[in-house]
């Protein structure tokens, strides 16, 4: 068997890793259900352009799914009803103006997945569906901002309770070493809770007193990392992260079935993901590159049939170190390691 592998350093500074804003960091954590338009305003591929106008300018949107008999069958924008008023031409059906390969999007995704669809495809609105495939919703960019402004006014007082809690977890435990790990394991294919390792972890440096900067840092990478093992693998695969006084190491593990060439999967836009998993709009091929803009250190090993292993490293500086306010590096060699 033949192994490759890559070691990738390079430093974040504080002016590069200013661009992970807490809007940046909210894509990660809203999921598409969360900010949506439902229901959406439908049409039929019977129905005439001039009613899409009516339809538009009533409800002030800018594009409808159509359906028939419960199925979606395409999509009208505005670009296709000012091309009918072009060709003065509104009395035409719908049919003749609608896009009919419509790239859907499911409810339960982030809404980060949705920004990369809108990234690639270029489209104004996706139609959201929901596990069986039934339309719910409509999403735009519109809808997404509105979205992360609600979210930005969220009362954060219990959490501040939870993180003053967290910052003394170490304070009575002795030990030659200080450190927690946490663990979690991820199923293949399942979309569904795809993303929750991440906010957990994300959650948990939160409280253990890490800057939102180092968490939302710390949370892009491994949701990247989760969604490879969600989408890539054949068993799914374990996170593991350890969290010590002067550096976080993030880490996954997986049985298969490797990756054949690495430097090419390092390539933006590139991916594997069938076509089952690109039409639940993941599989953009820009998982890695996150990563690595958001790490100090990576390295990724693979073998084909055999597996892989990703590993992610964060160095703290000295104002960055968790824990209480003397911070965990000044209990080294009295504090314990944890696992969850």
């Amino acid at each position: 068997m033949n192994t490759d592998s890559i070691r990738a350093e390079r430093v974040i500074t504080d002016g590069a890793a200013g661009i992970i804003t807490r809007v940046e960091e909210l894509a990660y954590e809203l999921k598409v259900g969360e900010v949506m338009t439902s229901p959406a305003r439908t049409v039929t591929p019977d129905m005439r352009m001039s009613d899409v106008l009516a339809l538009f300018r009533d409800f002030k949107v800018s594009g409808a799914p159509v359906m028939v008999n419960g199925q979606l069958v395409g999509i009208v924008s505005i670009a296709d009803l000012i091309r009918a008023l072009q060709e003065n031409n509104t009395p035409a059906a719908v049919s003749e103006y609608m896009t009919t390969q419509v790239t859907t999007l499911e409810a339960g995704s982030p809404v980060i997945e949705a920004l990369k669809l809108f990234a690639k495809t270029k489209v104004g609105r996706l139609p959201v569906v929901d596990q069986a495939g039934t339309l719910v919703g409509i999403i735009t960019k519109g809808d997404i901002t509105r979205g992360v402004l609600r979210a930005l006014e969220t009362d954060y007082q219990e959490e501040e309770v939870r993180k003053y809690r967290a910052r003394h977890l170490f304070e009575d435990i002795v030990s030659d070493r200080t450190s927690l790990t946490l663990r979690y394991k991820i199923q293949q294919g399942d979309f569904a809770h795809g993303g929750n390792a991440s906010s957990h972890i994300k959650r948990a440096l939160v409280r253990l007193g890490a800057s939102p900067q180092l968490a939302r840092r710390c949370g892009i990478a491994i949701y990247e990392a989760e969604m490879n093992l969600i989408i890539h693998t054949t068993h799914g695969g374990v996170i593991r992260v350890e969290i010590e006084p002067h550096q976080i190491v993030m880490e996954t593990i997986d049985d298969g079935p490797g990756i054949e060439d690495i430097d090419l999967a390092m390539t933006p836009g590139y991916s594997t993901a069938p076509d089952s998993v690109r039409e639940l709009g993941f599989g953009a091929g820009m998982g890695l590159k996150n990563i690595q803009r958001c790490v100090d250190d990576m390295y990724l090993d693979s073998t084909l049939g055999r597996g892989t292993r990703l590993e992610m490293r964060i160095f703290l500086k000295p104002e960055e170190q968790l824990g209480d306010t003397n911070a965990l590096a000044d209990r080294a060699g009295k504090n314990g390691g944890m696992s969850q």
